[in-house]
């Protein structure tokens, strides 16, 4: 598992942190949540989407991958 090291305001951290005992978690896993939250996976992670995805509906490789890229550009949008 990779280490990252990011800059927060003071007061950002104690609420993250806040959070994390509220939530029983560590910051590291509300981190992650975060991420799959606003759809950010690993490319092995997309193409497994992708895959079992363009099994359960019958689509070709290159439908599966169009429609699986609109979904994430959708997310990443959000605020």
């Amino acid at each position: 598992m990779s280490r990252l090291t990011i800059t927060l305001s003071e007061s950002r951290y104690r609420a993250l942190k806040e959070a994390s005992v509220q939530r029983d978690k560590t910051i590291g896993q509300l981190i992650d949540e975060s991420l799959d939250f606003y759809g950010i996976k690993s490319r092995e992670d997309a193409r497994d989407l992708v895959r079992r995805a363009r099994t359960n509906a019958g689509m070709t490789e290159t439908d599966a991958m169009e429609v699986a890229l609109a979904a994430v550009k959708s997310v990443r949008r959000q605020p």
